[in-house]
């Protein structure tokens, strides 16, 4: 090959090399790399904030993602909560319910009702099963290690109802010295009945019904219960009524259980309780579950 030539094309090859590293060098206006920090004024390896976590207890964010409550509770304590069948289907009711409702509808959500046995709430509650528990329930200490409760949201006195065929033998705790006093298991009366009625024997059982049954038929011979629900049963059978003794109950009143760690929760209901009292609605849906009961 002729050696002018060869010069061109060294000189060619040369220029060219030139301009493609000029190319591959240059920075303007070229597009930046995924991951770079071209545009948002960041210094280099500045980490970007965090996204700020849910201020919502585990139940609140459950309760948010589900879109509904899980209420436990038992119902065999008129007129707390109870069966009725209305339209011949078989419904849970009964003030606590009304209330219950009310929860559900302040954090407008659906309510789902689960019915457990008394002595099983807070288990349930403790595992996941339910959201909160409203039963007629009264905050004492041991129930305050395991649980966090609202504030009272119903106030009620206990008494012992007895048969009416024992209303003259049976007038004071002396009187049932050696005999059978029934209470619900895991309740509030029972530890009344053991604290306040040792003379007697205690008997516990899971279900009131099954108590006042057991009353009905001689085999225990009285039963501390709520003054609301020994009423009804009063008013319902002739057979029973009110002992003329007098128990004590410092623990004060009803109030709604909630795992501990849901502070949150248990704020928002204080705020519809108020909201309730307030209105007169807590007095309303007692009276009206009265009258469901009486109506039965």
């Amino acid at each position: 090959m002729n050696k002018s030539i060869i010069r061109v094309l060294a000189v060619l090859l040369a220029v060219f090399m030139t301009l493609t590293f000029a190319a591959c060098s240059g920075g303007g206006g070229g597009a930046e790399k995924p991951g770079t920090d071209a545009g948002n004024n960041n210094q280099a390896g500045q980490q970007q904030p965090a996204a700020p976590e849910s201020e919502d207890g585990p139940i609140m964010a459950k309760v948010k993602q589900t879109g509904k409550i899980v209420l436990g509770t038992s119902a065999d304590y008129a007129p707390y909560e109870f069966h009725k069948m209305i339209d011949g289907v078989d419904h849970i009711v009964g003030f606590d319910i009304e209330i219950a409702k009310e929860i559900a509808k302040g954090l407008g959500v659906e309510l789902e009702i689960k019915e457990i046995a008394f002595d099983g709430l807070l288990a349930a509650l403790q595992l996941g099963k339910v959201d909160f528990v409203i039963a007629g329930m009264t905050p004492n200490e041991e129930r305050k290690k395991e649980v966090d409760f609202t504030k009272i949201y119903y106030m009620a006195q206990q008494g012992v109802l007895i048969r009416a065929e024992d209303a003259d033998i049976i007038k004071s705790v002396e009187d049932l010295t050696g005999k059978k006093v029934g209470a619900q298991r895991g309740s509030i009366q029972e530890d009344i009945a053991r604290e306040q009625l040792s003379v007697a024997e205690v008997k516990a059982l899971a279900k009131v019904p099954d108590l006042v049954l057991e009353l009905e038929h001689g085999k225990v011979d009285a039963i501390v219960v709520e003054l609301p629900v020994a009423n009804e049963y009063i008013k319902r059978n002739s057979k029973l009524v009110l002992s003329e003794i007098h128990v004590e109950d410092d623990t004060g009143g009803s109030a709604i259980a909630v795992a501990k760690g849901n502070e949150d929760l248990v704020e928002k209901m204080n705020e519809i309780i108020d909201a309730l009292i307030a209105e007169g609605k807590i007095d309303k849906f007692v009276a009206e579950a009265i009258e469901m009961v009486d109506n039965e």
